[in-house]
């Protein structure tokens, strides 16, 4: 038996958590709160939407690769959250914000894929053949 302070359901809870919330935030930020003059609407959606809808399916169905691969596309969230935090005073706050949702959902997201995969049965690495 596995002695997990927190079950893989409530590691999926927290990675979805974060994924929606960064699904819903940050058009309401880049296109209400505090719209860029620089990108359209089309190009802003296309940027900081479009790439959180690929792992939609998997993430609902909560397959563990997909939570392992969706990692690679919070980074994207990560960089943009630090970059505004150190160039845009302006929006410290939405950025904050931001930085905040794509930490939770890369915790939930690593750990959930980890613990989730375990129980599974999966291994990214090759067993050891016994001698």
């Amino acid at each position: 038996m596995n002695n997990q302070r927190i079950s893989t359901n409530n590691l999926k809870k927290m990675a979805l958590f974060g994924y929606f919330s960064l699904l819903f935030f940050m058009p309401l930020w880049l296109l209400v709160l505090s719209p860029s003059e620089g990108l359209s609407t089309s190009t802003t959606l296309l940027l900081f939407v479009l790439p959180l809808l690929f792992p939609l399916k998997g993430l609902l169905q909560g397959n563990p690769f997909t939570y392992a691969w969706a990692n690679f596309i919070v980074l994207i969230y990560f960089l943009h959250s630090l970059t505004t935090l150190w160039v845009l005073p302006s929006d410290r706050i939405w950025a904050t914000l931001e930085l905040i949702f794509a930490t939770t959902m890369f915790l939930g997201c690593s750990y959930y894929a980890k613990y989730r995969g375990q129980e599974l049965g999966l291994s990214i690495r090759k067993k050891k053949k016994d001698k």
